[in-house]
């Protein structure tokens, strides 16, 4: 058995994709209840959480705390933001111009992330047929 740690970024931007995914859908039921009475807009925490899994690594450098990063706890978790102002009477706090802004950032997001990950195949494609 060879142990490779190949795969440490490609997994590691696996999970931020699936963040950024999730991310996106929850941006778009937002958008979805824009005029719903009192519905709060949801978000999802990804990034906090990639930087506290790092932070909290005994490695240092980046290289090896990615590569011993526990994938199982680097998950996107929803949450209400109830924290938000509300200038309706209805309760409703979701400002459909910053969830377009949001949306247009995170489909962004998303397309960098998978890129990176084609590009992390092709380094690896191009290492393995190299003389």
């Amino acid at each position: 058995m060879i142990n490779s740690n190949a795969f440490s970024y490609i997994n590691v931007l696996d999970r931020a994709a699936d963040a950024s995914w999730t991310r996106e859908t929850v941006i778009g039921n937002n958008i979805a209840n824009v005029d719903t009475p009192g519905y709060k807009r949801q978000d999802v925490a990804f990034e906090d959480v990639l930087k506290r899994e790092l932070k909290s690594s005994k490695y240092d450098t980046l290289q090896k705390a990615v590569d011993n990063v526990p994938l199982n706890k680097l998950e996107g978790r929803t949450y209400t933001d109830y924290a938000s102002y509300s200038y309706r009477l209805d309760g409703n706090n979701v400002d459909i111009d910053t969830e377009n802004v949001e949306l247009a950032s995170e489909q962004l997001r998303y397309q960098t992330l998978t890129s990176a990950v084609s590009n992390e195949f092709t380094r690896m494609n191009t290492a393995m047929q190299t003389p």
